[in-house]
């Protein structure tokens, strides 16, 4: 399609826009990184969506960012790779095959490791195809060539490769300590996988009766159920109450076994009574208390939240059924001898929502201290990773300085299987990238890594690291901008920080372009048990891609949450409709114009040296704006460009020459309208890509596809401030007259008389020069344009820069009601003018503001007290 098409359809429809332009591009390769040395390589991977379903309105937002960044590099010459690929997902994608199986009637127990990781396989692969086709359908310009996913085995090799060197470090470790427990997922959770809601619960008082018969000791606890694991009672050295009982034992009620009060630091003085059971299995604090004090550990229920052996008679019992059980058993034997009702935070798992159990574990750690502190040095330095908005770099910082060991083993099947071998016999471990020799004398670990311990390696694991010969790695790492939602920070941007500097030395990205979530219109979370979610598909079925997308990247600011409208989608499927109709007009206007015989060398009108001047301006706010990531500014200075500039003035102003007679003013008024939309195409196609194809497509134009374009670039020569001027001085002159017409109920079809008073021979000069526009748009019967002109009598005037317009409208106008009028303007204008005064006399304004802004602010007084003291000499004219 290098050719320029002829005709453009009556009506624009996205939807055959849309599916016509997608293969057109991958079939080109335009979106492949092609390694050429004399381009600047410029790097994005994709935040790998999970294979777990379709992909909803935050991945939609989230890569239209980076395909607008991706896009708009490209054609500013880089080397563009904006690397595709999927994230195994292991405890969502496991539960979601589970789940499958169950409706068929079997267990992955049934099936066996390996046919149901074949079975998990089938799952990716089929949704892997629907988020292509998703992607296609939102129009990213991915690089297919390269597409990874993190079970790939050059993944799975990186992944192997960073265990044994951390575990050679002595920065993994295997140990029994307290994790969350997911009693439903049947699986350990990291401490950001847990997630905290206020819960309305209770606290259960209990008194413990001491051995020797001389009293008792009360504690509390929200979690009645696990004082069957209890294996002392802990009070503070210094609290003056407990000191005599110190090393005393009490008897454990229901279970009758011996435990002893011990003295501890960590115990709360002021908190209840003072006195708190210690239960090492069930509760982080309680283990560490544990190990100083070398208690025993007793585990009293089993993976599934079941009770075990150690819970006596209230084995089997699911742990909430014993909670009520024992709470009964104790109320009728006096040991519990008060409920009170209790708010608190309870954790919940983030994946199945089941309750997290504190549960005692051998798991494996990464040791965090030393690559947090790695990862903190990093931002001292110039070289470090710039959050965007810089207020993320706190609440980053933050979470590593007070980071705790990392949890990676989950047991699970889907995943990256632990690379630990067990001898069977002396219970040695073999970490290594490959099994023992001798393999039947040992059995490899059942668990797999925690999903983010593979998708920490995504910016280097995918240019194929370890090998640091790759050509990706060498060229493309590292990359130039990440793009995420705030909600990850610590999941998965803090971990490729601290891995990318651990195993390449240097940082991952330069920049973190943070984004916030997606929400209902009413501000609420979009949810499937609220059913105010929206799906991008059904978005795009409606108003098209563009739409969508124009609305994605420009509905809030950086950092912020974005509330989703379908009214203001509608709004950007207008826009759209108005680029395509005013491109209809131009196109039908160039006559079979070709690339070659564009021509700007001609004389040009005010208007076409007034939007030649607009576009440089876009240009350069644009391009700058871009590289900011201000992406609601590009759009809303894109979108004023083209629907007040272009559409509303420059082509209504080019058909005076289009539909005129002088051939030459013709062809030039053609050349200026095919470069203005070429240009301005360009700058809105990273936004906008389907639309902006189609119409250059029409357009007279040099290359294959607008996605591989130049990107526009400031043209000084073509930057005239006094066209500028003239121009908007007619803007106003036309915008009173026809606000004027408006509010008189006069017609535009009706011819008036005009009479304008320019304030000086300058803007009578500029006047003159925009004497057809005026005639054109204003319609006068008779128009009267000079410095010396007096009102004439039962006339409208209005006030702008530099003139005074006077409408004679006798019998069409109510003398008292312009005065009301102009008396509303005139309290309008003393408003401004208190406004500004007050400003010019702050000192500390003066002080601070660049010197531009207060001659800016000096210019405003003088233009506002100007319009005053001529609205004022009418309205007394009015009177008399």
């Amino acid at each position: 399609m290098t050719n320029q098409e002829t005709s453009m359809p009556t009506k624009y429809d996205p939807q055959a826009t849309e599916t016509k332009w997608y293969p057109f591009w991958t079939n080109g390769d335009f979106f492949k990184a092609t390694g050429n040395e004399d381009k600047e390589p410029y790097t994005i991977v994709i935040p790998p969506p999970n294979v777990t379903g379709r992909l909803h309105l935050g991945h939609a937002w989230d890569t239209t960012l980076q395909d607008i960044i991706s896009r708009a590099k490209r054609m500013q010459g880089y080397d563009t790779l904006w690397l595709p690929g999927m994230d195994h997902a292991g405890i969502a994608t496991q539960a979601k095959v589970e789940g499958k199986l169950r409706e068929e009637g079997t267990s992955r127990y049934d099936l066996g490791r390996e046919k149901f990781l074949e079975k998990s396989y089938e799952w990716k692969e089929e949704y892997a195809d629907f988020i292509r086709q998703q992607w296609a359908k939102l129009g990213l310009s991915l690089d297919y060539s390269r597409e990874r996913f993190t079970m790939d085995e050059g993944l799975s090799k990186a992944v192997r490769e960073v265990f044994v060197k951390l575990y050679e470090k002595d920065l993994i470790y295997r140990g029994e300590y307290i994790i969350n427990w997911d009693p439903d997922t049947q699986t350990a959770l990291s401490d950001i996988e847990v997630e905290y809601k206020d819960v309305q619960g209770h606290f259960y008082h209990m008194r413990y009766p001491l051995k020797d018969g001389s009293g008792h000791i009360e504690i509390a606890t929200t979690r009645p159920e696990t004082m069957l694991g209890d294996t002392a009672v802990a009070v503070h050295p210094e609290d003056e109450r407990y000191k005599h009982l110190i090393g005393k034992k009490v008897v454990l009620p229901i279970v009758g076994r011996e435990i002893e009060i011990i003295a501890d630091d960590y115990v709360d003085m002021e908190f209840g009574s003072g006195a708190v059971k210690i239960t090492p299995a069930h509760d982080p604090n309680d283990f560490e208390m544990g190990n100083r004090h070398d208690l025993e550990r007793v585990l009293i229920m089993d993976e599934s939240g079941k009770m075990n052996e150690n819970a006596g008679k209230y084995q089997g019992m699911d742990r909430f059924e014993c909670r009520k059980q024992l709470v009964k058993d104790m109320q009728e034997e006096g040991v519990l001898f008060e409920i009170e009702e209790h708010m608190h935070s309870v954790g919940h798992s983030e994946r199945s929502g089941a309750v997290v159990e504190p549960y005692l574990s051998t798991q494996w750690f990464v040791k965090m201290k030393p690559l947090a502190e790695q990862a903190i040095e990093l931002q001292k330095q110039e070289g470090k990773v710039n959050f965007v908005p810089d207020r993320f770099e706190k609440t980053y910082l933050h979470w590593l300085e007070n980071i705790r060991d990392w949890c990676i083993s989950r047991q699970l099947w889907w995943g990256h299987r632990i690379p630990a071998w067990y001898h069977k016999e002396t219970g040695e471990i073999h970490v290594g990238h490959e099994a023992p020799a001798d393999i039947e004398n040992w059995e490899q670990d059942e668990d797999v890594l925690d999903t983010w311990f593979s998708s920490a390696l995504w910016p280097f694991s995918t240019m194929g690291w370890p090998d640091t010969a790759s050509e990706d790695f060498k060229r493309y790492y590292p990359t130039d901008v990440l793009v995420t939602g705030y909600d990850i920070i610590f999941f998965w941007v803090s971990r490729m920080i601290f891995q990318g500097l651990e195993f390449t030395g240097e940082r991952p990205f330069k920049d973190v372009l943070i984004h916030g979530l997606v929400r209902a219109a009413d501000g609420r979370k979009m949810s499937k048990s609220l059913g105010n979610g929206v799906d991008p598909m059904d978005v795009i079925e409606k108003y098209g891609a563009d739409a969508l997308r124009f609305f994605l990247a420009t509905g809030t600011t950086p950092g912020n949450d974005l509330r989703f409208h379908w009214e203001k989608v509608e709004a950007n499927w207008n826009f759209a409709n108005k680029i395509w109709n005013a491109s209809r007009f131009a196109l039908m206007n160039m006559e079979g114009l070709t690339y070659e015989e564009i021509d700007l060398s001609g004389d040009k009108t005010i208007a076409d040296r007034w939007i030649l001047t607009r576009l440089q301006e876009t240009i350069q706010d644009v391009t700058r704006l871009m590289d900011r990531y201000e992406f609601g500014e590009v759009g809303r200075l894109l979108y004023n460009f083209i629907w007040d500039d272009v559409c509303d003035w420059y082509i209504e102003m080019a058909k005076l020459p289009l539909y005129g007679e002088d051939e030459q003013a013709k062809q030039t008024t053609r050349s200026v309208l095919a470069y203005v939309l070429d240009q301005t195409m360009r700058l809105l196609h990273p936004i906008m890509p389907f639309i902006t194809e189609e119409i250059w497509q029409h357009l007279p134009h040099k290359g294959e596809s607008i996605t591989v374009a130049p990107w526009p670039e400031v043209k000084k020569e073509m930057i005239d401030s006094a066209a500028v001027e003239d121009m908007e001085l007619l803007k106003n002159v036309i915008r009173t007259v026809r606000n004027t017409r408006a509010e008189m109920n006069v017609a535009p079809s009706k011819p008036i008389d005009l009479q304008i008073k320019a304030a000086n021979q300058q803007v009578l000069q500029q006047l003159e020069r925009g004497r057809d526009y005026i005639e054109r748009f204003c319609n006068p019967e008779q128009l009267h344009v000079d410095t010396d002109i007096e009102a004439p009598e039962k006339s409208v005037s209005q006030v702008v820069t530099g003139a005074e317009l006077y409408m004679p409208l006798a019998g069409l106008i109510d003398i008292d009601e312009e005065i009301a009028r102009l008396e509303k303007e005139k309290e309008k204008l003393d408003k401004e003018v208190t406004r500004v005064q007050k400003k010019l006399s702050n000192e500390g304004f003066l002080k601070k503001a660049p010197e531009q802004v207060v001659e800016e602010e000096k210019q405003k007084e003088k233009d506002y007290v100007e319009k005053r003291e001529k609205v004022t000499a009418r309205i007394e004219e009015l009177k008399s």
